[in-house]
């Protein structure tokens, strides 16, 4: 048998077992032109992460900065109020010491 039927086979039966179900995505078209925009050499790397929904750090640093922006602003309790404030001044500077380590590496 070849490799190519074999893995065929495999397949097939994975789709039998139903371990194709409910993937994320599932029935969506695929785009691919931020795949093929990407530097050949890259490429495979940044697929990688993606698919692994992997982020840069300073894009996680916004997130939370957003969400707790949106925590104060709905907070009616004023000590909770404070307490958020103070962890959105320290998300804030840590973002902007990331942006500062990231621009001295250029």
């Amino acid at each position: 048998m070849s490799i190519e039927k074999h893995i065929d086979n495999l397949i097939l039966q994975a789709m039998a077992r139903g371990e194709f179900d409910d993937l994320k995505g599932q029935g969506k078209p695929i785009n691919l032109d931020a795949y093929f925009a990407t530097p050949e050499d890259v490429r495979m790397g940044y697929s990688v992460l993606k698919s692994n929904e992997f982020v840069p750090e300073e894009v996680d640093r916004l997130k939370e900065i957003g969400d707790l922006r949106a925590q104060v602003a709905a907070s009616t309790d004023e000590l909770e109020k404070a307490v958020l404030k103070k962890r959105l001044n320290e998300k804030e500077l840590a973002l902007s010491l990331i942006l500062e380590r990231n621009r001295r590496k250029r």
